[in-house]
């Protein structure tokens, strides 16, 4: 229910609170710092945090054709550390589950801008969260009519399918696309199967957001990595999860190629070219979210390997990994 920016003012960096109120928009300074530097990702990740506890109490869970509302125990972690383990053990729904684990990550982003701060600009930032979670809950409480006349007065304005935060996170978190796909990759889901969808989606997002700015990406159901480094040569990685559903499924890794499809050009001149899997290693062990970024780094640190790994028969080790190729495609 906030938007946080940073605005110098006299040699000083201040972090500010924007919000709705009663009279229209307000800001205040939440605190100030010496260096722009150090500001900036402080009022990065509160911008993220401020998103991600909002968004989801100011829309509709709408899956199975009901409108329901979505739940508020994240916003406990916004103010008590153990309650942040919380935020990656759920299974409520793919989407919300997503929510919770970028709100952890954003959680540990401030954590850690502010080792590097002043103890009372840490204190001005935690008092930030104990009121944005207060207002959140006392708005929560008017909304749906349980809050008591000898409450006092709310000073940030919230309303219901209208939340004042920065929704860009660059990663489309809490589009009303986002959260659709994810509705309808567990539409079929058991509840038991939609617990490990969301335990395996917790692995590929925590492995994409610890391999660097290398050029990978979520599928739109948060199911598969997509790497292609810069300069591969038109090779590409892809980590996939197991559908829930299917017993004999396993973790799948596979080196794919961009193929023009006009035969007379060459890769790099083409017009257009079309994706295909050349070697792929399917996995006896669900592999954590370290081995996977280990894997994205690497690439993205010599993406020649693309191609050394593509030309492994089955049977052999990648190249300093200890992943085996158990199939060949097109042979």
């Amino acid at each position: 229910m906030t938007i946080y920016s940073q605005h110098a003012n006299r040699g000083k960096s201040q972090i500010l609170a924007t919000y709705q109120s009663a009279n229209g928009v307000v800001s205040k300074t939440v605190t100030s710092l010496g260096d722009a530097r150090l500001a900036a990702p402080i009022v990065d990740a509160l911008n993220r945090i401020s998103a991600f506890a909002t968004v989801p109490v100011s829309v509709h869970d709408r899956r199975e054709r009901h409108v329901h509302a979505y739940p508020h125990k994240h916003l406990a972690a916004l103010t008590d550390v153990a309650a942040r383990a919380a935020l990656l053990t759920g299974a409520h729904s793919l989407w919300y589950e997503y929510v919770c684990l970028r709100l952890h990550q954003a959680l540990d982003d401030l954590e850690s801008a502010l080792l590097t701060v002043p103890d009372a600009v840490t204190r001005a930032i935690h008092s930030e969260l104990e009121l944005e979670e207060s207002e959140l809950r006392a708005a929560l409480a008017e909304y749906s009519g349980t809050s008591s006349e000898d409450e006092p007065e709310i000073e940030r304005h919230w309303e219901f399918g209208h939340p004042f935060v920065q929704y860009d996170d660059g990663m489309d978190t809490l589009s009303d696309e986002t959260r659709g796909q994810f509705d309808r990759r567990e539409a079929e889901f058991t509840p038991e199967e939609r617990e490990k969808a969301a335990a395996d989606l917790r692995v590929l997002v925590t492995a994409h957001s610890r391999a660097g700015g290398m050029w990978a990406s979520l599928d739109d159901a948060g199911s598969v990595i997509f790497a292609e480094p810069y300069d591969s040569d038109g090779f590409y990685m892809t980590v996939q999860a197991p559908e829930p559903g299917d017993a004999d499924a396993s973790w799948e890794i596979e080196i794919g190629r961009w193929e023009p499809d006009d035969p007379d050009e060459a890769y790099g001149d083409h017009t257009s070219a079309t994706g295909s899997s050349v070697i792929g290693c399917a996995l006896r062990v669900a592999p954590s979210a370290e081995e996977i970024a280990y894997l994205l780094k690497s690439v993205n640190e010599k993406p020649p390997l693309l191609a050394e790994w593509a030309e492994a028969p089955v049977g052999a080790d990648l190249a300093g990994t200890k992943l085996v190729v158990t199939k060949r495609y097109g042979s």
